[in-house]
């Protein structure tokens, strides 16, 4: 039946259905649904009359300044991660399965950072060469979210040994939603952070500031989060940068993935060179995702992104014209844009040791490696992860993990892409735990514990 076609009692019936799904609580009568203006139950709100207001000020001089504020605090935690995307989740995760009080804020509604809201859904790098056969080095909570995407409905395609995976965006948010509500992560949606909290005095034995939480920007207006660790993987440094952590600021290509349909219903012509831009699979059938290289830009500067934006999106509109004049592909469509730009490399910390290309192409072995990274076709060996490249070299108590780890830009490819980012925010948040609970800061944690704790987890050490 066809909306036009439906009469007021049917429509009332649909409504009525729908609340019923919601809850108990949630289903009025049909007279209230029926008449929106009429419902007497609404109560009137509260009223602020502004004189809490506390704007930023434009001075006479022309200088726009920001008056002190006091800030409310929204909650206070043992392990406080900052980004919820691929790095952040398994930190999250890794850390509250430890026992420790966890905290994790994501700016956007969703988990998964680029992996969901990016449509950056191939699965690369967690496969290495040791002689003559491939291992797999991604395994503890990256090897559990493949595993545990092969038993929802189009999770993940191309599972097999060997092969890189695609999974579905829309199925892995849901998946991060059930694995982080399960280890009782405490959790602030829609929310960015905007500034460090740092510490009145220095730490007394290494003389640098000591971050004890984040600032977070909600429709409340800036709260704060106090924390006995901090995990920065925002990406982009959105907490170690206001905390005074020597980083380098990059340059990157910057893309929009999409997603089109209907290709199940494409028709090629007998002799026909197939269109351009029809991207790779996906676990949903007729449904393909395509990925955009962008020119190298800086990935935190608004007026760029939002030029990028625009500019993406009349590219993307005129590739999805061109397949649809292809004959045979008339009943192609645009499905999907990704709602996140595909920001790959922008601030990377300076770490107490930085990853390069020549260490890793020669297998150099660390003391306290707790992570192994993988290749983008398992065509090389694996590279060990130091937990040095995680922290700071003039901030404590804050770790970082994923594209911002510390690594020289020739490593920038294959620390940035998921499993690796599964791998080292792994390690982050059983770091970050550990060191909370025995109450040191991060750069001082015991790395005997920190690896015994990732084996635990069945993490891969090599």
């Amino acid at each position: 039946m066809f909306l036009s076609e439906l009469t007021r009692r049917d429509l009332l019936k649909t409504f009525a259905f729908g609340a019923a799904t919601f809850s108990a609580s949630s289903l009025k009568t049909q007279s209230t649904l029926a008449d929106f203006v009429s419902q007497k139950d609404k109560t009137v709100g509260e009223l602020h009359d502004g004189s809490n207001a506390n704007p930023v000020k434009l001075l006479a001089e022309g200088q726009i300044v920001r008056p002190q504020l006091s800030l409310p605090k929204i909650s206070e935690t043992d392990v406080l991660v900052v980004g919820g995307g691929p790095a952040g989740c398994c930190a999250a995760i890794a850390a509250a399965r430890l026992g420790l009080k966890t905290t994790l804020v994501e700016r956007y509604g969703h988990f998964g950072g680029l992996a969901t809201g990016g449509l950056v859904v191939h699965i690369l790098g967690h496969w290495t060469r040791e002689g003559d056969k491939k291992v797999q080095v991604t395994q503890g909570l990256g090897e559990e979210m493949m595993k545990r995407l092969e038993g929802l409905p189009n999770g993940i395609v191309n599972r097999e040994f060997g092969r890189n995976p695609t999974l579905d965006a829309e199925t892995y948010k849901y998946l991060l939603v059930e694995m982080i509500t399960e280890a009782n992560v405490e959790v602030f949606l829609h929310s960015w952070a905007i500034d460090a909290i740092v510490d009145d005095a220095p730490d007394s034995t290494t003389g640098n500031p000591v971050v004890r939480g984040a600032v977070i920007q909600t429709k409340l207006g800036p709260q704060a989060i106090l924390a006995k660790q901090t995990i920065d993987t925002t990406g982009d440094g959105d907490v170690f940068v206001p905390a005074g952590a020597t980083h380098t600021q990059r340059l990157y290509n910057i893309g929009l993935p999409y997603r089109i349909g209907n290709l199940d219903r494409a028709k090629p012509q007998e002799g026909q060179k197939p269109p351009r831009h029809l991207g790779d699979v996906t676990p949903v059938p007729g449904v393909r995702w395509v990925n955009m290289t962008g020119p190298s830009l800086d990935g935190v500067d608004v007026k760029t992104l939002s030029k990028l934006e625009l500019s993406h999106r009349k590219q993307i509109w005129k590739q999805i014209q061109e397949v649809r004049n292809t004959p045979g592909y008339e009943e192609v469509f645009l499905m999907e844009t990704a709602p996140q730009i595909g920001v790959r490399i922008t601030r990377v910390i300076e770490g107490e040791e930085t990853l390069t290309l020549e260490n890793a192409k020669a297998g150099k072995k660390y003391d306290d490696c707790v992570g192994i990274g993988g290749a983008w076709h398992g065509d090389h060996l694996g590279w060990q992860i130091p937990y040095r490249s995680l922290v700071p070299r003039n901030v404590e108590n804050i770790i970082t993990a994923g594209r911002s780890l510390s690594a020289e830009p020739l490593m920038s490819d294959v620390v940035r892409v998921i499993p690796n980012c599964w791998v080292s925010g792994h390690a982050a948040g059983v770091a970050a735990a550990l060191a909370a609970k025995e109450g040191v800061i991060a750069r001082n944690v015991s790395i005997p514990d920190v690896q015994k704790a990732l084996l635990d987890q069945k993490a891969y050490l090599g």
